[in-house]
């Protein structure tokens, strides 16, 4: 990762002190080409609460408000090994969407709402504080405001703070978490620690779900020394909304993804491959958001597609969530599994590559839709010799 151990390209400029400024206009770095902004951000709204039984997907409405499929985990955690009915659901989300939404999860709802409350009081710590913590692309460890390090790149409205959580060996160390709130890295490790068993519960329905052993997905991502990171997320009022993003749109490169949104204020928006168009996700109470990453993709020979995602942002209310990305060790070599590239009579089509070779491109160039992905596919290597 070489090309990365630089500091930022120009001066890094917090999106909070912008927003808390009062200003009318959007600096010019921050506002989107045409083709890439956002239809009005929707309103404000209370989420429904957890359904008690596993729905169907619903259709998005008019206004492209989307209920993405919601799999309801309590079966799975009772009968302590994978359930057909939940396997099932996973797969078509997976197939359908990219995106599910989890219920039942085992995760404690006042945990989620302390981790969560943390975090929204270290963006309300004075400026100088939390200027303490700034990060840099040699890990971006830290209080940051920018992806990548091209110098003119057109910015995306939200801050963050981001942290590795586990292995144990890559944690990051106390000087970069915050003093205040004084809880903050007690709960966010806890939260920690619980959102990574729900992604080893996942990796084994996932495993199922793509007919393969339920060890396998683990056991190709790295067994226990699978990495987490968290990235506390922070999109600040803005005043032209319609102009910019919170989060540009990506693709995940990890494995999986789990989220936990703000259900107060909708800002999710993910891809919808059969209409390409954007729908705003819906958040459930108590729930968590997955979504598939890249290296899914490529170890499932793309059955299971990662999915293009970003957020918008608004005029009246802040936003906050936390995303937690369960990664493969980074030194572990991935490709397509052998088994299905076999049962599909189909060429891998990815080659073999690194997670920490994977994500230079983003840490480089910052979020760029599928562009790594899609670049990559139909390199693999053919059927005849696996």
């Amino acid at each position: 990762m070489a090309d990365c151990m630089q500091e930022w390209p120009e001066p890094v400029v917090r999106v909070q002190a912008l927003a808390e400024s009062g200003l009318s206009v959007i600096p010019s770095c921050y506002v989107k080409p045409p083709c890439d902004r956002p239809a009005p951000a929707p309103a404000p709204t209370m989420a429904p609460p957890a359904p008690a039984v596993h729905p169907r997907k619903k259709e998005p409405s008019s206004d492209a408000i989307a209920s993405i499929p919601v799999v309801d985990l309590g079966e799975l955690l009772a009968a302590d090994g994978a359930v057909a009915t939940v396997t099932e659901a996973v797969a078509a989300a997976c197939r359908d969407w990219g995106f599910f939404q989890v219920v039942n999860h085992g995760v404690r709802p006042e945990l989620m709402r302390a981790a969560r409350e943390a975090w929204r009081g270290f963006f309300r710590r004075p400026p100088a504080e939390k200027q303490r913590y700034a990060n840099s692309p040699r890990t971006y460890e830290g209080y940051g405001s920018r992806l990548g390090v091209q110098r003119g790149a057109v910015l995306d409205w939200g801050d963050y703070f981001f942290l590795h959580l586990a292995p144990e060996a890559a944690k990051s160390t106390p000087r970069f978490w915050p003093a205040q709130p004084s809880n903050c890295k007690d709960v966010s490790e806890e939260y920690g620690r619980e959102v990574v068993r729900l992604c080893e519960l996942l990796m084994r329905v996932l495993s199922v779900s793509l007919g393969l052993d339920e060890a396998h997905l683990q056991r190709a991502f790295g067994g226990a020394e699978c990495g987490a990171t968290l990235r506390a997320n922070y999109y600040p009022r803005c005043p032209q909304p319609d102009l910019t993003l919170g989060l540009s749109a990506h693709s995940d490169p990890g494995a999986l993804t789990v989220l936990l949104a703000d259900v107060l204020v909708r800002g999710l928006q993910v891809r919808r491959a059969a209409a390409d168009d954007w729908v705003t996700v819906q958040p459930v109470r108590d729930a968590f958001i997955v979504n598939v990453g890249d290296q899914v993709q490529i170890l499932s020979n793309s059955v299971y597609k990662s999915v293009e995602h970003r957020v918008v942002v608004n005029a009246e209310e802040e936003r906050i969530s936390l995303a937690l990305f369960y990664n493969p060790k980074g030194d572990v070599p991935i490709a397509p599994a052998p088994e299905l590239v076999a049962a599909a009579s189909l060429p891998a089509l990815y080659p073999t590559m690194t997670f920490d070779e994977y994500r230079l491109y983003v840490r480089n160039k910052g979020a760029r839709g599928k562009a790594q992905i899609e670049a990559l596919k139909g390199q693999g290597t053919p059927e005849s010799q696996l």
